[in-house]
């Protein structure tokens, strides 16, 4: 029982496999021990659990010169709330519709009513298994053209960095996997703790799903100026009215110019990077506080409380009231 005005602890850890198999890419399975690791209640009670798991316990080579030991096997997926696929470049594009090996499909259908999670290519394995049929997907880049075309049923954006579709989601490269990790982490229990998390891992807390994979682009030459400083800049002034002409003034260039080098290191324009700043900040005080819509909007930049509803459902596809009750709710 909790005492007076102390926040309840939850009820046991959440349980996570993390389901590994011969060429695992070891950043990958260290991240998500790492992430969900670290996780952390107000007392200080670990939040989840993790098993790391194989078909076979034992011995798994990785993609490097040295193995790991799976201390358990598929009674832990059966056990999970949440299951975890690292990628195995070695055996995932040559899976196919219906084709995943007797034990690992009868595995991942012992995982009845748990979270299903990707990195990377790992994504072949939940598409093999049919958990994808009619969801949006995602993989890395490299991979997502023989992906859509080896899963046609999966609708794949290969351009974000994670996708949630419920109870099935995946993410891209191996760093994206982190965005996945916190961004599950933020939906279990909360922005602050998510936050808390990626303070001790020193990475950004949040970057959104939809947010650009790093596709090879030209790369700019060392005596382009970078636009850097007009982002610091404005990210400090989001209730404020902001310009174009403003933004490119920090940097002492043309609008043009600004424009065209802001898009180069960003993927985004000026003016859509700093209308995802502003509905990051209103998440944030959505989750994090009890002020009114209207007030939010003031804070975020966005003027209006109708302004600030017609952006978070163009981008995250719920209202105001419905992101707050979601996360808040979860989060106690």
């Amino acid at each position: 029982m909790s005492g007076e005005g102390v926040e309840d602890e939850p009820e046991g850890p959440h349980r996570v496999a993390v389901l590994i198999r011969d060429g695992v890419l070891p950043m990958e399975l260290g991240l998500v021990h790492q992430l969900f690791g670290n996780a952390r209640s107000p007392r200080g009670a670990r939040l989840y659990e993790l098993k790391t798991c194989a078909l076979t316990p034992g011995r798994i080579r990785t993609d490097a010169d040295f193995p790991v030991h799976a201390e358990h096997g598929p009674e832990a997926v059966a056990a999970a709330d949440t299951v975890i696929i690292p990628a195995s470049h070695e055996q995932d594009e040559s899976l196919r519709p219906g084709g995943l090996p007797p034990a690992l499909a009868k595995t991942l259908e012992s995982a009845t009513g748990a979270r299903t999670a990707s990195i990377c290519t790992g994504a072949f394995v939940l598409a093999a298994a049919g958990l994808l049929d009619g969801r949006r997907a995602t993989t890395h880049w490299l991979s997502a053209d023989l992906f859509a075309r080896t899963f046609p049923t999966v609708k794949v954006d290969p351009e974000v960095l994670y996708v949630d579709e419920g109870p099935v989601l995946s993410s891209a490269g191996e760093a994206a996997g982190i965005d996945l990790c916190l961004h599950m982490i933020r939906g279990d229990h909360g922005a602050a703790v998510a936050a808390d998390v990626a303070r001790r891992t020193v990475v950004p807390p949040h970057r959104e799903g939809g947010q650009a994979q790093y596709i090879r682009r030209p790369v700019a030459e060392p005596r382009l100026t970078s636009t850097g400083r007009a982002r610091e800049w404005a990210q400090t002034r989001l209730a404020e009215h902001l310009t174009l002409a403003e933004l490119a003034e920090q940097e002492s260039m043309s609008v043009r110019t600004f424009s065209r080098r802001f898009r180069e290191e960003t993927g985004l324009t000026p003016m859509q990077w700093l209308t995802q700043r502003r509905v990051d900040r209103a998440r944030e005080l959505l989750e994090e506080t009890d002020h009114t819509v209207d007030r939010i909007a003031a804070e975020a930049g966005f003027g209006t409380g109708a302004s600030l509803r017609q952006h978070f459902q163009a981008g995250l596809g719920v209202s105001p009231g419905a992101y707050r009750m979601t996360f808040r709710g979860r989060a106690g």
